[in-house]
């Protein structure tokens, strides 16, 4: 049995300090004056008590079995002994998620104050206990928390306060970050914790001190009659409204607070106590509830990621950012360009165009306040920022405020331009299509020539600056065709209303159903084929069955096999870049794991889902079905059906098109993973970092900079080992779709998501992609190479991304968190006639696996017919 104190400097991973506990050795750390005290971890008391609690078990029964078991004597005179000369102490809790940056678990522990050594034992096993109390179990459940049982115990040195309070390094009511406010009463603070007491008000704001005193007329005190614990006597009448801080004390309060923000780089609150003229800091955490910022100005910004999650799930590489950025400003400018807008409107709006994206927690997001600047820069801006919401999947709009004012007879003139521009790209964009194909189809042949192992550094560097050119320059095709596609999806929802089709615009998806020439289906009808083959030969099917993924590719080599191995190298060749996250570059791709793409095709051959499965026709049905109710609407109505066949034809094309031209960026992003890839290799070669895959670490500059000898960071592994610290804290983070900051955005602001509260039945609604009615039980994937077959299940996840297709055959439904008309799962969906609902907010909070329900494709409504407990 041990306890930790604060001279330890590493106690241990196999010990639980808890949060409050971690944060006093963080204050000790940097030289704060903290009263002596140790913590005794739970895993220690655990072992003391022997007790497996159940959540049947009442708090005072709970109590009283404990009561019975004694903490050894030796055990007690040691932690006596860490505190010489200590007649007092103060018992306190210490919960793994305790004083965290989300949760404060305020005042859900019992604590005790001047605890003698005759009831410390007793204090010990009290606060112990509270961990299973009922309050705590209801905030627990309030916060959809885990429930956990037993807490780590602080024993600390009892501070004899003259005054005591706490203190916030932001103004928690306002949000304003310059404002510091301390709160204090005479004696200890637990009248100003619980309320009880008036208690003096400081407001630092510019070195200027507001005061509002209170009528303080009580205070908290050790009770010497019983010679422990407290009472509340009265004030002295000349003290009373006198304050009970110095200006000294102010002073000392606000530069601990300004020193523990910085070590936390987040607003800050802290308990102070003031003895003898000294101040002791009794416990920081960060604030965990921060009323709506202040706005002034543009210093707000609001960030969404509907849309972007599903070319970025999860926490996104240093390295992937670094380079996204880049891309999306050089690609934007470019497509401002192309759309007519002035050059000196693109060169005094540079910063709008370098800042169309955000790393928030390790996740990629928009940042809508520039892209509708952006946007705003086009003629007709008001129209375009609806079509652009409905291909982002961006539910709420974002009004900007200071769209640049510009006269009727200019604006007249501006959108006479875009027309004239529009018209002439739509004309060219066939050709434009082919010549883009044709130049970035050179470049690729060129570069999958080229041995990057056998490259140095710094040849690879040259190789992507210049294979960078090819994705910022010779993007036109793509952009223009990405705009078309917007504009005339738009018009062709808003003509199915208008011109009485249907009473919504979801007839519109089932129009486009059921196109032959979307790439992003290729890979399944590849991948059916390959497991019809194997079906088909006994051998090859044995194989599959029964071997392990290794052993299954190093038995392709076999000339029985030969027809197999060739299908297989073949959609390596062509689709082995297109996996789950395709767009990261530290994903590790098919291309460089092949057993990860044998394992897929195991998963097919067991199940039995070959090639005949791929021919249900469902998609052509809805089409068919969809194209006969429009003819009868417009029967008669020539004029109408010339529109409405031109809009629909084309919105087909460009949808499809838009689908194929995604899987070029594809590979080009595939390209710039073997670069960096290899240069992850020669870096791990010549011992610079400690694996091949550190290099994702680091940022494309930090890369660069170090081969070429203008980097300000000569250990990589330090600077690594730092971010891999941050990564795995955002890992375990769960960030909100759309988010509102103010002035710094990494300081002062919550990116968490809220949880999501219970719901009715039926309450569920999202985006209807695609057409049909399916009841069946859920199942939740996270990770679909985790998954090898649906069984008939509707899929439910929070984005998709094309890597997901392989999973799409065995679903009987497909439910999508985020997303839009437009994303990869709707097209998709759509083109293999699978009914799709995306856009729902608050799915994966509220469906779990198992869970009986009933999805509407057209009308976007899911009903839970039952829970799965």
């Amino acid at each position: 049995m041990k306890f930790i104190s604060h001279e330890e400097a590493n106690p241990g991973s196999e010990y639980t300090l808890g949060g409050k506990a971690s944060n006093l050795l963080r204050l000790k750390r940097l030289g704060i004056k903290v009263p002596n005290w140790i913590v005794i971890p739970k895993e220690v008391l655990e072992d003391i008590f022997i007790i497996e609690p159940s959540n049947d078990d009442h708090h005072s029964d709970l109590f009283q079995k404990i009561s019975s078991i004694k903490i050894p004597d030796l055990f007690i005179e040691q932690v006596v002994g860490h505190f010489p000369d200590t007649r007092f102490f103060a018992v306190r809790s210490s919960a793994a998620d305790e004083d965290g940056s989300e949760y404060s678990f305020a005042g859900q522990y019992d604590s005790f104050l001047y605890v003698i050594k005759e009831t410390l034992e007793e204090s010990i096993k009290k606060v112990w206990c509270s961990s299973f109390s009922d309050r705590v179990a209801q905030y627990r459940h309030k916060n959809n928390l885990t429930q956990k049982f037993g807490i780590s115990v602080i024993v600390q040195r009892m501070i004899d306060a003259e005054a005591a309070g706490v203190a916030f390094s932001i103004n928690p009511v306002n949000g304003d970050r310059n404002e510091k406010i301390i709160s204090a009463v005479y004696g200890l603070g637990e009248g100003l914790v619980s309320g009880e007491l008036n208690a003096d008000n400081f407001a630092i704001k510019d070195q200027i001190v507001t005061e509002r005193l209170a009528d303080k007329t009580h205070r908290v005190i050790l009770d010497i009659a019983q010679n422990s614990g407290t009472r509340t006597i009265t004030v002295e009448e000349e003290k009373r409204k006198v304050a009970c801080l110095s200006s000294g004390a102010i002073s000392e309060i606000v530069r601990l607070l300004e020193v523990c923000e910085k070590e936390y780089q987040k607003p800050i609150d802290i308990e102070f106590a003031v003895m003898k003229d000294a101040v002791y800091c009794l416990q920081a955490r960060p604030v965990t509830s921060i009323s709506k910022p202040i706005e002034s100005g543009e210093d707000y910004i609001v960030w969404d990621n509907s849309n972007i999650i599903e070319s970025y799930p999860g926490v996104t590489s240093p390295l992937t950012f670094s380079f996204i950025i880049k891309m999306y400003e050089a690609v934007y400018r470019q497509f401002a360009d192309i759309m007519g807008v002035s050059s000196k409107d693109v060169d005094e709006n540079s910063h709008v165009f370098a800042n169309m994206l955000g790393l928030l927690n390790g996740r990629v997001y928009y940042n809508l306040f520039n892209w509708y600047k952006a946007l705003a820069l086009l003629p007709g801006y008001s129209l375009n920022a609806e079509f652009m919401e409905k291909m982002m999947g961006v539910k709420e709009r974002f009004v900007l405020k200071d769209v640049k004012k510009r006269t009727r007879f200019s604006e007249r003139l501006r959108v006479l331009n875009l027309i004239r521009i529009m018209l002439k790209n739509l004309t060219s964009l066939p050709k434009m299509r082919v010549v883009f194909q044709k130049d970035f189809n050179k470049t690729m042949e060129v570069y999958e020539k080229i041995k990057f192992e056998k490259c140095r550094p710094e040849e690879l560097m040259q190789l992507y600056n210049t294979f960078e050119q090819t994705l910022l320059k010779k993007w036109k095709a793509p952009l223009v065709n990405d705009f078309f596609a917007m504009i005339y999806f738009g018009v062709l929802q808003k003509l199915v209303v208008r011109y009485k089709i249907s009473d919504d615009a979801a007839i519109s998806n089932d129009l486009l159903c059921g196109a032959k020439d979307i790439v992003s289906t290729e890979p399944i009808r590849r991948l059916l084929t390959i497991a019809d083959a194997i079906s088909k030969n006994p051998d090859a099917r044995e194989l599959f069955l029964l071997k392990k993924e290794n052993e299954i590719l190093q038995q392709l080599s076999n000339k029985a096999f030969e027809e197999i191995k060739n299908h297989i190298d073949s959609y390596l060749k062509v689709f082995g870049e297109r996996c789950v996250g395709e767009l990261k570059l530290e994903t590790v791709t098919y291309k460089q794991n092949p057993s990860a793409f044998i394992k897929i095709v195991k998963s097919y051959v067991q199940q039995g889902i070959v090639k005949n499965t791929d021919e249900n026709k469902t998609e052509d049905h809805l089409r068919d079905a969809a194209e006969k109710k429009a003819r009868k609407a417009l029967e008669g109505k020539w004029s109408r059906r010339l529109v409405f066949n031109y809009f629909l034809k084309h919105a087909r094309t460009l949808v499809s098109q838009r689908e194929n031209l995604r899987f070029e960026r594809t590979r080009g992003f595939g390209m710039v993973r073997q670069i960096f890839s290899a240069i992850g290799h020669q870096f791990y070669t010549a011992k610079l970092i400690n694996s091949d895959r550190d290099i994702f670490f680091l940022t494309k500059k930090e890369v660069f900079d170090y081969i070429k000898g203008t980097s300000v960071n000569k250990d990589l592994r330090k600077l690594i080992l730092q971010r891999k610290e941050e990564y795995s804290v955002f890992e375990k983070q769960k960030t909100a779709e759309r988010i509102r900051t103010n002035g710094i955005v990494n300081y002062g602001n919550d990116f968490s998501a809220i949880p999501a509260k219970s719901i009715n039945d039926g309450d569920l609604k999202g985006i209807g992609c695609c057409a049909g009615v399916v009841r069946a039980k859920v199942r939740l994937v996270v990770d679909p190479n985790e998954v090898e077959n649906l069984n008939g299940d509707i899929l439910v996840t929070s984005s998709t991304d094309p890597g997901w297709v392989t999973l799409f055959p065995t679903a009987a439904g497909i439910l999508v968190e985020r997303g839009s008309l437009l994303s990869h799962s709707a097209i998709v969906s759509r083109e293999m006639g699978i009914p799709c609902i995306v856009g729902i907010t608050g799915l994966l909070d509220l469906l779990r696996s198992g869970d009986l329900v009933e999805m509407d494709g057209r009308t976007g409504e899911i009903k839970i017919l039952d829970r799965h407990e």
